[in-house]
């Protein structure tokens, strides 16, 4: 089976005219590293495949195959990369810090931290940068205040060291103009080419040093913040994650280190991320769909949409492992195999989402999203995304209902990452 290469010469599309996989039974592929692999597109075969124990991240390192490059997703020590025992007992720790009533008393401070951002993009007036001025500002605003690190003290955090952290943590790239090859190959399908990943090029080794370096002094930052937490334990979400992992007393330091960093950068950067693609589709798109927002129904059910058919990055499938065989849809996986589950395919399933995308973005989706993944390892930061999706688009429709882009969406430049893809800039007027 051969892999198709990826047309590098192209316009990068924006992430919501992204190509994936149709939806159709399971079947062989290739990986971008020329791993023979099982791909699973359909929507009731991936949420099967999510839910199923016999699947599997854990030993993917064994057999050479870890999917993307980013430090997030491919260290061992991850959440994302656990399963079984050790998965349930890390999962439970971060269960016991996301109560219900917790996330009910965080609710009303993100509402005015976003409302604090539109506030300051008016009073700037316009002309203006989305990104700089909204998209970025609102999750870190979120964050440090979520993770305790919005104060004066040892913990206090500034958006440009946390940039930093977070470029070597998720293996962000520099920004790419549109048209500008984004380096690697993909692969695809025997038949019709459909790439399914996407390796980015290999950093230059400045680059590559100054991620070792960031990575090294994030860890060294997080250490000292979970030592300082279980000194002085506060209403954050760190102390409660420690004061949870403690009391189960068989967490690893490692994996709780692991832990407190990807939700800090990696809940920050898939904020930013999704709020910018997200804003990009409804400013070049939907343009008379802007105004309807400012009812908050019509905000929630639009941003539940958005998050569901506009990918965060690239890379269609997320990568695991048959521990045994598998009958799926019809084919039988052997064990052993790995498989390459499309959630973007899946996502667009005909036969469960026949609208798709330029539907009424008022209407509900017709099944559960699958964005978020499903089963053992569904985003445990789901609610956070949700939140500040529906918020931002609310807040700022209501605020600029004739708010609109300055610039095709074709000329815009992006920022590329091992796992994520966002506007570089957003230039608009109102």
């Amino acid at each position: 089976m051969e892999s198709a290469a990826a047309d590098t010469r192209t316009t990068l599309p924006p992430l919501h005219r992204l190509p994936v996989s149709p939806a159709r039974p399971p079947h062989p592929t290739t990986l971008p590293d020329g791993t023979p692999a099982w791909l699973v597109t359909r929507y009731h075969d991936v949420r099967q495949v999510l839910g199923d124990p016999r699947i599997t991240r854990a030993d993917l390192h064994d057999v050479g195959t870890a999917g993307a490059t980013a430090d997030v997703a491919a260290n061992p020590a991850s959440l994302f990369n656990q399963d079984g025992p050790a998965h349930r007992r890390l999962r439970g720790t971060v269960q016991r810090a996301f109560t219900p009533r917790a996330i009910a008393g965080w609710q009303p401070w993100v509402a005015a931290a976003v409302q604090q951002s539109v506030d300051a993009l008016v009073a700037a007036g316009p002309p203006a940068d989305l990104v700089a001025a909204f998209a970025r500002p609102v999750p870190f605003a979120v964050t440090t205040r979520l993770m305790g690190l919005d104060g004066d003290g040892p913990d206090s955090l500034d958006e440009a060291r946390l940039h930093r952290w977070t470029l070597a943590l998720l293996a962000q790239g520099e920004e790419a103009a549109a048209g500008e090859p984004t380096g690697g190959p993909a692969a695809g399908e025997a038949a019709g080419g459909q790439a399914i990943g996407r390796q980015a090029a290999e950093p230059a080794a400045e680059q590559a040093a100054d991620h070792a370096e960031a990575l090294a002094e994030y860890a060294a930052f997080t250490a000292e913040l979970i030592a300082r937490r279980r000194r002085e334990p506060g209403d954050d979400l760190v102390s409660r994650l420690v004061r949870a992992a403690d009391q189960d007393g068989g967490i690893p330091e490692e994996s709780l280190v692991h832990l407190v960093a990807g939700l800090t950068a990696s809940g920050n950067e898939s904020v930013a991320g999704a709020l910018g693609n997200a804003l990009v589709y409804l400013l070049g798109e939907r343009a008379d769909h802007w105004p309807r927002l400012a009812d908050p129904d019509t905000a929630e059910r639009t941003a539940e949409r958005l998050l569901h058919f506009i990918p965060l990055g690239d890379d269609e499938a997320t990568i695991r492992r048959a521990t045994a065989a598998i009958e799926l849809g019809g084919a039988t996986i052997p064990a052993d195999a790995v498989v390459a589950i499309s959630l973007g395919s899946a996502n667009r399933d005909p036969e469960v989402y026949p609208d798709g995308l330029d539907a009424d973005l008022g209407l509900p989706l017709a099944a559960p999203t699958l964005a978020f993944s499903a089963g053992p390892h569904y985003c445990i930061g789901a609610w956070r995304v949700r939140l500040e999706m529906r918020e931002s688009l609310q807040r700022l429709a209501t605020a600029l209902p004739g708010l609109r882009l300055t610039s095709p969406v074709a000329d815009l430049a992006w920022q590329l990452g091992g796992t994520t893809r966002s506007p570089a800039r957003i230039p608009v007027t109102w």
